[in-house]
């Protein structure tokens, strides 16, 4: 990271934007920093992306639930204090929760 000066983000302050799912809503509070997009992320219970992302993440879960599934079958249940870490281009996702979530992502 490079060329960010130190400041403070209150992420409640941010206006969301609403991203449809197949399933449910999201809606993300996002700053940009430089190259680096940071998000704070509300998926309603129901949720399910509509699509596999190939985007770089490092996401980790602040409350609820999230499964993330990867693009060869295999799925991971994540709760509040967990994360994952992906590069861009590697292992294609999409994510879904039945009760509803909160993360905090950088990409």
């Amino acid at each position: 990271m490079q060329a960010i000066p130190f400041q403070t983000v209150d992420w409640m302050k941010i206006e969301p934007t609403l991203h449809p799912g197949l399933n449910g809503e999201a809606l993300w509070r996002t700053r940009q920093f430089g190259e680096i997009r940071v998000r704070m992320v509300d998926y309603s219970p129901g949720y399910e992306a509509d699509h596999w992302c190939t985007k770089g993440h490092v996401l980790l879960v602040l409350e609820g639930e999230l499964e993330t599934e990867l693009a060869d079958g295999r799925r991971f249940r994540l709760g509040p204090g967990m994360s994952y870490q992906v590069a861009d281009g590697e292992e294609p996702h999409r994510s879904r929760t039945r009760s509803g979530c909160r993360l905090f992502i950088v990409d």
